[in-house]
């Protein structure tokens, strides 16, 4: 036993919500979201034939639970199931060198990183896993009345 998996899994208390992603390969996964987006892995829980059954990854300050399928307990893959309506957002220093280096690990790039209306720069990727992934940095503070006011606007064709 490796003394990750004999440590007592890190948790944090104060993350009220988690997201749990089913994958078609979980062991592939955390390796590519370490590489990506800089995740620690946790814990996981195997079972004899080598299926992950459960796994924690932290990226930030926030955990990451995931699986690989399990179809008999409902638990499907984005690829067994023609896509993910799920999408993920990390704050990041940098967006522009968060983008390159998930391209690097590699994911594709569904949007660059550009300036957004919100005060964000942002790009998206898609991860191998079926699951797409918004890398931004806050760039200005907008209240809510603003973003409307900017969205209206670019909604009707003109620049926010």
């Amino acid at each position: 036993m490796t003394a990750k998996q004999n440590a007592a899994p890190q948790t944090s208390s104060s993350q009220t919500l988690r997201a749990h992603a089913t994958v078609h390969d979980a062991k592939a996964a955390i390796a590519f979201y370490t590489k990506a987006f800089g995740a620690v892995e946790l814990f996981r829980l195997v079972e004899p034939a080598g299926r992950v059954g459960h796994a924690e990854i932290q990226i930030g300050d926030s955990v990451l639970m995931l699986n690989d399928e399990y179809p008999d307990f409902g638990a499907k893959s984005p690829a067994s199931v023609g896509g993910s309506p799920v999408a993920f957002h990390i704050q990041v220093p940098d967006a522009d060198a968060a983008v390159d280096r998930a391209v690097k690990a590699g994911a594709t790039v569904v949007r660059p990183a550009q300036d957004e209306f919100y005060g964000d720069r942002m790009g998206m990727v898609a991860c191998p896993f079926g699951y797409r992934w918004s890398l931004a940095m806050s760039k200005e503070q907008v209240s809510p009345a603003e973003m409307q006011k900017r969205w209206t606007k670019m909604l009707e064709g003109g620049k926010a």
